[in-house]
């Protein structure tokens, strides 16, 4: 005897939703070729870096006879996953300090191509006009990944707000202050912070994260990271072994080229800062 099983239509309509939003979030059962004839396919955050490579696939891409998949991700994990396992032949979201740190802690053998772009981090507030309004008893949300947590950190210190101990980098953490000065930090996922923001007085946000809020890092931020010598620039990585896949070698051109500068510049008004050049790890 078969058993039927019926669904009621709203829940075959959240069922739908439901697929439909992993497809954008976690890993699928494609997985990228590696023919050079096939589609390379680039895991990328939506904003800003799956929007440059839209722009290499709508207006650059064919002239280097070059077909490309964009799969867009809101996750600092899963790119790095799905380029160790095939899922996807590269992927760009992410910079050196952030890309060590998951190889050291994962097993995994990704390798940067080529430095892209910058996007200055940011303190934001819905509560406060300005720096000297924050103080004793306030709460600051902050990145919780090692590398992004020291990197805000840093910004608060650099802005007064903090003091770190002495010689601390890139890879403080909330061990290496000094003086709180009665601040309030709270860690999160990053993707989380821009929707969290209005539960804390101020919340430091990765520039992605702060576009695709509609925030504008230029005018909106209380402080913002300094684009000079900056380490933290964006980049292509594919794993170990694929840097010469002659689909990825085209990419990297045409990330690097002026029509990709003329873009960034344009749409993003300073926001994120065209950063082309091998990269220095």
């Amino acid at each position: 005897m078969r058993n039927t099983i019926k669904l009621s239509a709203a829940a075959a309509v959240a069922a739908a939703a439901a697929l439909a939003l992993s497809a954008c979030s976690a890993p699928s059962d494609s997985k990228d070729s590696g023919d050079e004839d096939s589609a390379l396919i680039v895991a990328a955050s939506p904003t800003p870096h799956g929007d440059i490579l839209k722009f290499v696939k709508d207006n650059l891409a064919k002239k280097e006879d070059l077909k490309l998949q964009v799969k867009e991700f809101n996750d600092y994990n899963l790119p790095n996953t799905a380029t160790e396992n095939g899922e996807v032949g590269a992927n760009f979201f992410q910079h050196q300090p952030f890309l060590d740190e998951f190889n050291k802690k994962n097993g995994t053998h990704i390798v940067p191509i080529v430095n892209v772009q910058i996007e200055p981090l940011g303190l934001y507030s819905n509560k406060v006009k300005k720096l000297s309004d924050l103080g004793s008893g306030d709460s600051i949300a902050l990145p919780n990944d090692v590398s992004n947590e020291g990197r805000a950190l840093k910004l608060l210190a650099d802005n007064g707000l903090i003091e770190l101990k002495p010689g601390v980098g890139s890879g403080a953490t909330l061990k290496d202050i000094k003086d709180k000065k009665g601040l309030k930090l709270t860690e999160l996922e990053a993707p989380q912070i821009p929707a969290r923001l209005g539960d804390v007085d101020a919340a430091i946000i990765n520039g992605n994260f702060a576009i695709g809020a509609k925030l504008k890092p230029a005018t909106d931020a209380l402080a913002l990271e300094k684009a000079e010598n900056n380490p933290y620039a964006n980049f292509l990585a594919v794993k170990k072994g694929k840097e010469d896949d002659p689909r990825v070698k085209k990419l990297a051109k045409l990330l690097n080229s002026p029509e990709v500068k003329k873009f960034i510049e344009d749409k993003y008004e300073g926001a994120v800062i065209p950063a082309f050049g091998a990269p220095k790890g």
